[in-house]
Parts: structure tokens; C-alpha cells; sequence
């Protein structure tokens, strides 16, 4: 059975602006209790929508829509029972506290991505992952991957490898380079921020074949894959 997925979009262009728009994406999209929520942070420009795109839908786009809030949900199987993976890619802009703030304090798992093309966009994310702290408490129960996207620029790095490892060193979370537009490593990201999951066990499983992590977890209860 193929994923079930679906999209909700707010944009700038749309003259969308919260609380309005994320009213009536709840309207369109009630949240279920038993969704698994992925939010996914960085500066506009690093790729987080090219990231979920690739991922999701295996597509990739050259150019840049600045969004506010992009939602992808994906029907997954849980043992016997049913829930849904949402990934929320949110905006690269600071106009938006207030939904930032929401986005943290639904959130089950976080993705902040930078561009090892910008130094500045890993500084960004330092404010994310203190207000991450500030509303989460202790950080080091939750799912955050720190990721380095476009890797196939390598001619244009600012940011070394070395430095995206040191902070997620620092930060107590797991690192990993990324590139949307090859789909490097981009399924392993989310396979792998599941795998950090220690409150229940989740998986995807990826174009039908199983990773040595993969048939590891098979063998534990409660196991969840995309259907």
C-alpha cells in the first residue's frame, strides 16, 4: 500500500498571516493525538523545503519560494494500529515568533538545518535551539538532528564538517550532511531522527528494503512503517 500523504501550504504570497492562517490549516488538517510531529528549522534559503519535498514526494525544485508553513502527513502503521507522521516545515523569517513557539511546544522531533554555503545560517540557529530548551526543559529525551544541506556545493563551503559535528557535540544532538538536490542522505535523515526516538519505537521503511538498523528493530514490538 502506498504512502498516504497530504500537503497543506501557507506562503507569504498568499497573504496568509498567523493566527488566521494556521486557523484554517487546523480546520483543513485537525491534528490527531496520536500524530508523530516533525518540525523542521533553519534560515530561508537552506533548503528545509527542498529537505521535505525530496523526502516526501522525491522531488526537488531549483528555485526559492519563501514559505510560512508548510504541513506533509503520512499514514503510518503503528503494530495493529494507525497514526501519522506530520513533518512541518516552517518559516525562514522572524516575523512569526508566536507560530515558532507553537511549532516547539507540538513538536515530538526537531530537524535544524543550515547550508554549509552559510556560516551565518548555522549562527541562526542558535536562538531556535535555546528556545527549543526553554520550552522543551530537557532536550536530551528528544529526537534533534543538526543538518549541513547542500553538500553538493562543496566548492562554496563555509562551514567545515568538523564545525557542524563540534555543535552537535555541544548541543547533545545528532549531526548529519544533507544535499536535497542529489537526495543525499535525505531518507537516512529521517530514518535516523526515528531511530533517536526513545519514548516508543518508530521506523520507515525505505523503498522496500531494510537496513541492518531496520531488521534490529523488526524484532521489537510496536514497530512502525510507512504503509
Amino acid at each position: 500500500m502506498a504512502p498516504t500523504s497530504q500537503h497543506v501550504r501557507l506562503r507569504a504570497s498568499d497573504g496568509c498571516f498567523f493566527p488566521a492562517c494556521v486557523a484554517a490549516s487546523r480546520r483543513t488538517m485537525p491534528e490527531q493525538s496520536n500524530d508523530y510531529r516533525v518540525v523542521v528549522f533553519g534560515a530561508g534559503g537552506v533548503g528545509k523545503s527542498s529537505l521535505v519535498l525530496r523526502f516526501v514526494k522525491g522531488t526537488f525544485r531549483e528555485s526559492y519560494i519563501p514559505t510560512i508553513e508548510d504541513t506533509y502527513r503520512q499514514v503510518i502503521s503503528c503494530d495493529k494500529s494507525i497514526c501519522t507522521l506530520q513533518i512541518t516545515d516552517t518559516t525562514g523569517s522572524h516575523q512569526f515568533p508566536a507560530m515558532q513557539r507553537l511549532s516547539i511546544s507540538k513538536g515530538h522531533a526537531f530537524i535544524l538545518v543550515y547550508s554549509i554555503t552559510s556560516r551565518q545560517s548555522l549562527e541562526e540557529l542558535k536562538p531556535i535551539f535555546e528556545q527549543i530548551c526553554q520550552i522543551k526543559g530537557d532536550v536530551e529525551s528528544i529526537p534533534i538532528m543538526l543538518v549541513g544541506n547542500k553538500c553538493d556545493e562543496a566548492q562554496n563551503r563555509e562551514v567545515e564538517t568538523g564545525d557542524g559535528e563540534a555543535m552537535s557535540k555541544k548541543w547533545k544532538c545528532a549531526f548529519m550532511e544533507t544535499s536535497a538536490k542529489t537526495s543525499y542522505n535525505v531518507k537516512e535523515l529521517f530514518q535516523e531522527l526515528l531511530n533517536l526516538e526513545k519514548r516508543r519505537t518508530v521506523s520507515l521503511q525505505i523503498d522496500g528494503k531494510k537496513n541492518k538498523q531496520q531488521k534490529r528493530a523488526e524484532k521489537l514490538k510496536g514497530k512502525c512503517v510507512v504503509m
